[in-house]
Order: structure tokens, then C-alpha cells, then sequence
């Protein structure tokens, strides 16, 4: 092997990587748009099974002085929100029954 030809069959291999890296992943259930955690809180929003987001953050995050509020998640199998906090560089977590709006963890 000539060290031009080693080259190539280098390039080569790059080449196949990278294009590999350009196809994308699409997730088994991307085509319906009733699945994952945010269709299941909307379908129980609606069912009346779930408070909103909003009526549940109006309530914990006064309680939350001090702490930068980064953002939710929702967990369809527990039915609770976990919202997520940061201070001093610190992440903390509140999880929230989505049902009635009580705090059932909390993490610090």
C-alpha cells in the first residue's frame, strides 16, 4: 500500500462516518403526535384528571424564594410534575401531584 492509497482508504472511512452522522434519528412514535409526556398531560388535561402547569406553578413557585426556576417535566405513570430549581449553583427538584397540586418530593 502506497502511502497515497493509505490516504484515500483514510478519507475513505471518514467520509462514511460522516455521512452516517447526517442521517437522522427518528424516534419510534415520532408520527404520532398523542404519545410522549406532553400528549399524556393534555390528554388528562382535558379529561379533567390533571391541574394545568400554570395553576401549579402559581402555587409553588412563590413558595420557592430565592431559586431560579428552570423549568418542568411531567410524568405521565406517577401523574406529577417535577419542576426543576437551581441556587448557588445547587439543582433542586419539587415534585408536584398533577391531580391536586400537593408537594409529594422534594430534593435539595
Amino acid at each position: 500500500m502506497t502511502p497515497r492509497s493509505g490516504l484515500l482508504l483514510a478519507l475513505s472511512s471518514v467520509a462514511s462516518v460522516s455521512a452516517l452522522m447526517l442521517v437522522p434519528v427518528v424516534s419510534a412514535h415520532a408520527d404520532d403526535p398523542g404519545r410522549g409526556d406532553q400528549g399524556e398531560v393534555r390528554k388528562e388535561r382535558r379529561a379533567g384528571n390533571v391541574r394545568s402547569l400554570r395553576e401549579i406553578e402559581r402555587e409553588i413557585l412563590p413558595r420557592m424564594a430565592g431559586m431560579q426556576y428552570l423549568g418542568p417535566e411531567y410524568d405521565p405513570a406517577a401523574m406529577a410534575y417535577r419542576l426543576k430549581f437551581i441556587r448557588n449553583g445547587r439543582v433542586s427538584f419539587v415534585d408536584v401531584d398533577a391531580r391536586t397540586g400537593r408537594i409529594i418530593g422534594q430534593s435539595r
